[in-house]
């Protein structure tokens, strides 16, 4: 029997499959050919909802920028799918001073680079519009990829939400996106985003919060959950087998495949390295006590 996935609703007119596919590892890890696979597979099965960035495919470097969405755009073209049957969801980056081949760095997340970056991620999928548009992680300082403590010393001054929000309507009123999400935020950040959006005269919405979350990473169970279900804001949960640790595959005696992400990019994979570092007693005996769970009932 296949498996079918069934449908949710992410906004008013806006269906999507309750499981999303993320593109991050196509064009690095994937092929083309495995990447159109995939896809078809993921298709096939009911799945409409796809994730993508303008920074993928990671480890990223500027040889390999923007292949993900690329090959995504390939993939319903050359298919021939018809473009109201897929919902597409992609992200602008946020300032990080290392990817100088993405708009100096970027160096911060203005109504300039929001823009600029809506308008590249439309050329390399060849679309008209993108159903879902996100803030891949927050312009301003916070502590995320595997940090927890907040530290007031290290706040910059940062790009008001204000003028963020106002590039992200005035792309809506465009045509160019449907809706407003998030990455990597804070309930702080969640609640200033709706407090500004809810100012407006319009209809602006923050729709969904794509954080990590699995058995290991469980830190929107805390004051995010309260904010996403009292402002009515899905989680598209990222790393939900925390990057492979919890299928159990890197414990074999050989270290696991290696093709496997950690394998392959050990030492490159700085974020799934710090979030979800083994060498760290906690999680490793948590890990490997889930993967016995899993033995047992299974």
């Amino acid at each position: 029997m296949a498996f079918v996935v069934p449908l949710c609703n992410l906004a008013p007119d806006l269906t999507v499959s309750t499981l999303c596919l993320g593109t991050m590892t196509f064009g690095e890890q994937n092929t083309l050919a495995e990447s159109f696979q995939i896809l078809d597979k993921a298709f096939n099965s009911g799945i409409n909802f796809f994730d993508s960035a303008e920074m993928y495919p990671v480890p990223q470097r500027a040889e390999t920028h923007g292949r993900s969405e690329e090959y995504f755009g390939r993939w319903f073209r050359e298919r021939k799918v018809p473009r109201d049957s897929v919902v597409l969801a992609t992200k602008v980056s946020g300032p990080s001073g290392q990817m100088s081949w993405i708009r100096n760095g970027p160096e911060s997340l203005d109504a300039q680079n929001i823009t600029e970056a809506i308008d590249n991620s439309l050329l390399r999928v060849k679309t008209d519009y993108i159903d879902l548009y996100q803030m891949h992680w927050p312009d301003r300082y916070v502590p995320m990829f595997g940090e927890t403590d907040y530290d007031p010393l290290r706040n910059y001054a940062s790009i008001s939400f204000e003028e963020q929000l106002d590039a992200l309507e005035r792309a809506i009123d465009a045509g160019k996106i449907r809706y407003i999400g998030l990455s990597n935020e804070t309930p702080y950040g969640i609640m200033k985003f709706q407090q500004v959006a809810k100012s407006r005269a319009g209809n602006l919405q923050i729709v969904s919060v794509q954080n990590a979350y699995n058995l290991l990473c469980r830190d929107f169970d805390l004051a995010m959950a309260e904010c996403c279900h009292n402002e009515r804001i899905s989680l598209l949960a990222y790393s939900p087998l925390a990057m492979g640790i919890l299928s159990g595959k890197y414990f074999a005696e050989d270290g696991g495949p290696s093709d496997a992400r950690l394998n392959l990019f050990k030492g490159r994979y700085r974020e799934g390295e710090s979030r979800y570092n083994l060498s760290n007693s906690n999680a490793l005996y948590a890990a490997k006590g889930y993967g016995l769970l899993v033995n047992e009932v299974g």
